[in-house]
């Protein structure tokens, strides 16, 4: 290898370590945010922030998540709020009501419906310098919308 080449990688061996440092930080700070809103979470095995969102008057419960990861686009942070609403397969979506879904997307003021695999969720894309109780907010509009829609899908089931 040329002197050249070993310098290259040792800089880029260095700018991998960098940034590594800066994405642990901005995990600490979604915790820290949701501490500070008096949110109680848990983070799953994808490095997601894990709430679940109790609605003891109707007798059910909706899973929200906080992504542990951010994404960059045009100079700007962006982490996403998601709650998952129905199952494609189980939940009969599909031609019409996937139309349905993308009109519905249109007319929203935060949020939109998004198929992952098998499962249709509520995403919200944030910028990660919201503050601990905008993210709060975000997460009620995820975990309510999504709830509401999986009542809507699947009548009285309560998978998600």
């Amino acid at each position: 290898m040329t002197i050249r080449r070993l310098l290259s990688l040792s800089v880029l061996a260095g700018l991998a370590a960098a940034t590594a440092v800066p994405a642990a930080a901005e995990d600490a700070s979604v915790a820290k945010r949701l501490d500070r809103a008096g949110l109680k979470y848990e983070v799953d095995d994808d490095g997601d922030y894990k709430l679940t969102f109790n609605y003891s008057s109707e007798g059910r419960t909706q899973l929200v998540f906080v992504s542990g990861t951010t994404q960059t686009v045009s100079g700007l942070t962006v982490r996403e709020v998601f709650s998952p609403a129905g199952r494609v397969e189980k939940d009969g979506i599909g031609g019409k009501a996937a139309l349905e879904l993308l009109a519905a997307s249109g007319q929203m003021k935060m949020g939109s419906w998004e198929i992952r695999g098998d499962v249709l969720h509520f995403v919200i894309k944030v910028l990660d310098s919201a503050t601990a109780t905008e993210l709060s907010s975000l997460l009620d509009i995820a975990a309510e919308t999504a709830d509401d829609k999986e009542i809507e899908l699947s009548g009285d089931r309560d998978d998600l």
